[in-house]
């Protein structure tokens, strides 16, 4: 149990379509409203929110009793980098479009529910994963899921689009892309895993292979079925070559959020994999990382998240 007297509230207004401004100014009354003391975090980048959080948790003064991201699993992935290793929890308060990390830890959708959650103190000792693409040289911790592939190259279309607005913008970028080339051949080599031997590799054509820390990403969509956050394993599923067909008829099943069985999908566990594809982009919490190749790693019990 941790006691809770004072919170770094990190935000992004973009969160959600605008949801994760409203939620991070109702935030900031509820704790105010317990007198709780907090500090509000809001980067014009990425990488100034990651470097203001750093501050705040290197500077003794202001050192937070937990860090609380208002907003969804991208901007939960930027306070992450500043925030593993230092010991002070992580708070959620559900934002975003997809919250698929709090979905997974049980913290309630509403902004009363979640910080009633991060005042109570409860904790719990999760693993995180993380992605080093050759292109970038520099680890990334994800706590969801890696997409390359496929739904990696739909989530960079669907940024670059300026209509339509909202999340029919991920529908246009998925028909645009689903126009081009599906499967390209991967290389999947897997260390530390309960069913193979070190070294094993699988070669393949792929419309898209996933890496999952937990079960579901872009707002429940089931990819890793059998993935626990704390069984020091990373769930990797391929979606093997087909028809676009067949694809446009996998999709939906896939968001419903219900377990799919199909002869093209395999998976497999292990503490690392190496993914290598031609061209493939990669997004770790719906965030862009680079092209693979990569290089995967889970890091067990290295967060600790405030729970219900």
């Amino acid at each position: 149990m941790s006691t809770i007297r004072s919170v770094a509230l990190v935000t992004n207004p973009l969160s959600g379509h605008g949801k994760g401004a409203l939620v991070a100014v109702e935030a900031a009354g509820r704790f105010d409203g317990h007198d709780i003391q907090v500090t509000e975090i809001q980067g014009v980048s990425a990488a100034d929110t990651e470097r203001l959080v750093r501050k705040a948790l290197a500077d003794p003064d202001v050192r937070p009793d937990a860090v609380v991201a208002a907003g969804g699993d991208g901007l939960t992935c930027v306070v992450l980098q500043a925030l593993v290793g230092t010991g002070v929890p992580l708070g959620l308060v559900p934002g975003g479009t997809g919250n698929d990390l709090a979905r997974e830890l049980g913290i309630p959708d509403d902004t009363v529910g979640a910080i009633a959650t991060i005042l109570g103190g409860k904790t719990r000792t999760i693993d995180l994963g993380t992605v080093e693409t050759e292109e970038s040289g520099r680890a990334v911790w994800f706590a969801t899921v890696t997409g390359t592939g496929l739904d990696a190259r739909v989530t960079l279309r669907a940024n670059e689009l300026r209509w339509p607005k909202g999340p029919s913008r991920y529908t246009v970028a998925a028909l645009l892309e689903l126009a081009g080339r599906l499967a390209v051949p991967y290389r999947i080599e897997l260390t530390g895993s309960p069913d193979h031997q070190d070294g094993t590799v699988i070669e393949l054509d792929a419309v898209m292979v996933a890496v999952g820390n937990t079960r579901t990403y872009g707002g429940g969509m089931l990819v890793a079925p059998d993935a626990l956050v704390d069984d020091g394993l990373l769930d990797l599923t391929v979606v093997g070559a087909m028809s676009r067909r067949e694809m446009l008829r996998l999709l939906p099943a896939l968001s419903s959020g219900k377990r799919v069985d199909h002869p093209a999908m395999v998976q497999y566990q292990a503490r690392e994999f190496r993914l290598t594809a031609p061209g493939a982009p990669a997004t770790a919490d719906g965030d862009p990382v680079g092209l693979l190749p990569a290089h995967f790693r889970a890091h067990p019990g290295v967060l600790d998240v405030l729970v219900p």
